[in-house]
């Protein structure tokens, strides 16, 4: 019998032992029913069948071997790829999703063996059957599998930006209470208070500024830059002043040299140097200065930062600018045990969204962080 008409012809059993393993994946389908555990596995079939019974070219199977299967419409959905969203809905994880497919093809064909045993199919055409069997499950686990991923993506993102933009109006509220406060004397409420009111919203600010930025950058928008004319080493010792006054038992250095004007974001820029300069204070010695420097060359401009200690391994450094990566500082610093691991990831995608890049080298001596920025972007 071939693989088709058996499929066909048996496609209860074969349904029946599909919900039988889907209802042992928990906790999502201990509340699920036999329709919700069977969802569109008929559909599946059926595409599956009807792939086996149409003609296909020496060309059409080496496009579908390589994951190239014609594409449908972007308003037309495939049985695999609603079953993966009404999978993602209930709560099935990626590797429950695929564990179905899995079993499909396992249960498919040790009832087509069995139910094959006295027939006399050529061999032939039961491996030519087998071989587009197999063609077809895994096309449909392709599917599966990026239109789970992408539903996930999707949730994932949109929670983020809810989180971030709802987040926002509060925080301002407390800023700027403690910006009012620091303004009055109140009796028993001493600066230091106030102080560490205003550092510890400054620190969720920027918190939730790293996860907006992420999440525009995953989302393939990148992030938003609105240039101008601007003279970089001004920008520079702006942020450099600031972080020297929040951190006066560090030595922040500042060398220029050049024609430093160029057409960039001047709060984005910014935003590359706070990250770079609260790296090198997280994992630099806290016995040495930090060098930031700032080169004018013909077409682009060098801004780089330096600082003393431990070399990064070259493990680390391979992944160093890739997002949720923390290292180990080896100080004892509580107030950054709220790093996200977020800040040269979004340094280098701010390089980017201006024409440019980032690089790092690391020895025994320093480290150094190095931006080149186009002068046009």
């Amino acid at each position: 019998m071939r693989l088709a008409d058996f499929i066909l012809r048996d496609m209860e059993p074969i349904l029946a032992e599909w919900e039988t393993f889907a209802a042992s994946h928990l906790p999502a389908a201990a509340t699920m029913d036999s329709l919700a555990l069977r969802d569109h596995a008929p559909e599946i079939l059926r595409a599956i069948v009807l792939d086996l019974n149409s003609s296909q070219s020496s060309y059409e199977q080496d496009q579908k071997a390589k994951g190239r299967a014609p594409v449908l419409p972007d308003s037309s959905h495939t049985a695999a790829q609603t079953h993966a969203l009404l999978r993602a809905q209930v709560g099935f994880s990626v590797v429950q999703l695929a564990s179905e497919y899995r079993a499909l093809r396992a249960s498919v064909l040790r009832l087509w063996t069995a139910a094959s045993r006295d027939s006399d199919v050529d061999f032939v055409v039961l491996m030519e059957d087998t071989r587009r069997f197999n063609e077809a499950i895994d096309q449909a686990l392709v599917e599966s599998v990026a239109f789970f991923t992408e539903a996930v993506e999707r949730t994932r993102n949109l929670l983020l930006a809810i989180v971030g933009h709802d987040l926002r109006n509060p925080l301002d509220t407390i800023l700027m209470t403690a910006h009012y406060l620091s303004r009055l004397r109140i009796e028993g409420v001493g600066p230091e208070v106030i102080s560490r009111l205003s550092r510890s919203g400054a620190r969720i600010k920027h918190l939730l500024d790293d996860l907006l930025d992420y999440n525009r950058a995953t989302l393939g928008k990148g992030i938003p830059i609105a240039v101008a004319d601007i003279d970089l080493a001004e920008v520079c010792a702006v942020e450099i002043d600031g972080l020297q006054t929040a951190h006066p038992d560090r030595v922040i250095s500042f060398n220029a040299n050049g024609i430093l004007r160029g057409l960039w974001d001047a709060a984005r820029i910014q935003q590359v140097l706070s990250n770079l300069l609260k790296n090198a204070l997280d994992y630099g010695a806290h016995d040495s200065a930090i060098e930031v420097r700032a080169i004018g060359l013909d077409q682009q401009v060098l801004l780089s930062v330096s600082n003393q200690g431990p070399q990064i391994p070259p493990a680390t450094l391979t992944n160093i600018f890739e997002p949720l990566r923390r290292g180990n500082s080896g100080h004892d610093r509580p107030e950054t045990d709220t790093n996200l691991g977020l800040g040269l990831f979004i340094a280098q995608q701010i390089a980017r969204a201006h024409g440019g890049a980032i690089d790092v080298t690391s020895d025994e001596r320093e480290t150094v962080f190095t931006v080149h920025l186009p002068r046009r972007t």
